[in-house]
């Protein structure tokens, strides 16, 4: 489920569409990995991904899962960081 806000603020900041966020839902080959960071702790926990989309482009996918419906926050493309830290602890081995 993608919010009326998060929708725009995908578009107008990240040029990300629903699309995209769907390709790499179906793209993934890692695991979730929890974001455990102080500052960004959610209940329920925000979890989040690295994947392609259909063209290829490289997005992270930060999502929540409350009463088993999936509820995204944010995707855009993933600074260096994240692709270590998900190459080190979310791709598969």
């Amino acid at each position: 489920m993608i919010s009326d806000a998060i929708r725009a603020k995908l578009h107008a900041k990240h040029d990300v569409s629903p699309k995209d966020v769907s390709e790499c839902f179906e793209n993934r080959t890692g695991s979730f990995l929890e974001d455990d960071r102080e500052e960004h702790r959610t209940d329920p926990p925000t979890r989040w991904f690295i994947a392609r989309n259909h063209r290829n482009r490289l997005l992270k996918v930060c999502f929540v899962v409350r009463d088993r419906v999936i509820f995204l926050r944010t995707c855009y493309p993933p600074n260096a960081a994240e692709i270590a830290i998900y190459q080190a602890y979310g791709s598969p081995s």
